[in-house]
């Protein structure tokens, strides 16, 4: 049995016939179980009733007003509750614990009830409906080919589309001198600054020559790493995305023979002057691949980075640890959980670096999250191995 016939499948209805089609959702989302097709004549209350039922709609209308749609949904969806619902939820005033699980809790609702809208989608990634625009090369750069008929949601090819343009265009990076950083689809974009400049201020340890930025992503810290002196960056990853998101970036850059970027997880073979680890901050599941960079079960990668450290650490070489303590403030882990963890791994705390989060969540009194957001401090922590 090859790859291609154990691919979901979602099946369907339509003009007196069973149809079926491959299923494609990058969060992993099971094909919907219900399914009607809808055009142009559909209500946006009656879309989102059915939604909210867990029927699906495939689409063959016109493919903006399926967008139109979609807004319409989301309205919907994002309405403030009513006035008694309101005082009884600040009645109960949930904890920061309790108050971070119920805004994931109703994220994943609404992300199963918005993914609900589909979009069938031909051999060579073509979208058939009328005003339908040329998705083949943004679905081309997220998928790779496609040699047979899908069916998928709308929210997600519209976050396909907005990943493109998003690479097209890049994020400027302050740090290296304005120029540019192309995210690729599913890798976690720079644009929360300030873990960059943390690692664009803080002192480069004596020797530089050898770098390992852990968990590259973009490749944007081993770029800075290499623009800053240090004379050899080795990236690593284990997520081909970010793998080739990084290769693509440091040659961008004219950085490829100072950078090399490797499959690894975590680590590659031996010891270096610097090890940079930016970590995903929240020690819980993600629910979609775009999700890893932020959200970790049980902080493994955290874990296994603080374990590994000193081994990794040629003689007074230090590593830096970048972590947001948004997960303390909402009760997923406390701080001394950390210096144990520190010091457990036989390191110790060399100096600290903090930064206050510009993105505008952390001034927004709106966010479920408001109470740790506005608390949120990003910290680079400077370790060395602990004298033995």
């Amino acid at each position: 049995m090859n790859a291609a016939d154990v691919q979901p499948r979602i099946g369907w209805r339509e003009d007196g016939q069973d149809r079926s089609a491959r299923w494609r959702s990058e969060s992993g989302a099971a094909p919907p179980h219900r399914v009607e097709v809808a055009d142009d004549r559909m209500k946006a209350d009656v879309a989102y009733r059915l939604a909210c039922e867990g029927t699906a709609l495939l689409w063959r209308g016109d493919f903006q007003n399926a967008r139109q749609l979609l807004q319409a949904m989301t309205r919907r969806a994002d309405r403030p509750p009513k006035p008694a619902r309101r005082k009884r939820q600040e009645a109960r005033r949930p904890s920061p614990l309790q108050a971070f699980h119920l805004h994931r809790q109703a994220q994943g609702q609404r992300a199963r009830t918005l993914g609900m809208l589909l979009i069938p989608v031909e051999p060579g990634h073509s979208v058939p409906l009328r005003r339908a625009p040329d998705v083949a090369q943004a679905c081309t750069e997220a998928y790779g080919p496609a040699d047979e008929p899908y069916v998928m949601s709308l929210r997600e090819l519209l976050g396909v589309i907005g990943a493109h343009e998003w690479r097209a265009k890049g994020v400027e990076i302050p740090a290296l001198g304005g120029d540019r950083v192309h995210p690729h689809y599913g890798v976690f974009s720079p644009v929360r600054g300030e873990y960059v400049s943390l690692v664009a201020d803080a002192p480069l340890p004596r020797s530089r020559a050898l770098a390992y930025d852990v968990g590259t992503g973009t490749g944007v810290l081993a770029a800075v790493l290499a623009r800053r002196g240090m004379e050899r960056v080795v990236a690593t990853d284990q997520d081909p995305r970010a793998l080739a998101c990084a290769r693509e970036n440091v040659a961008r850059l004219g950085l490829a023979e100072r950078v090399e970027v490797v499959e690894a997880d975590l680590w590659p073979p031996g010891r270096a002057d610097l090890v940079v680890c930016n970590p995903p901050w929240i020690p819980a599941r993600p629910s979609s691949p775009l999700e890893h960079a932020v959200y970790d079960p049980d902080g493994r990668m955290l874990h296994a980075f603080l374990a590994g450290l000193a081994g990794h650490l040629a003689p007074g070489g230090e590593g830096w640890l970048i972590l947001s303590d948004l997960a303390e403030h909402l009760g997923l882990r406390t701080r001394a959980e950390l210096l144990d963890a520190i010091g457990a791994g036989g390191l110790t705390v060399a100096g600290r670096l903090d930064a206050r989060p510009a993105h505008p969540r952390a001034s927004d009194p709106g966010d479920p999250l408001h109470a740790a957001r506005s608390a949120e401090v990003t910290s680079l922590w400077r370790l060395t191995a602990a004298p033995p």
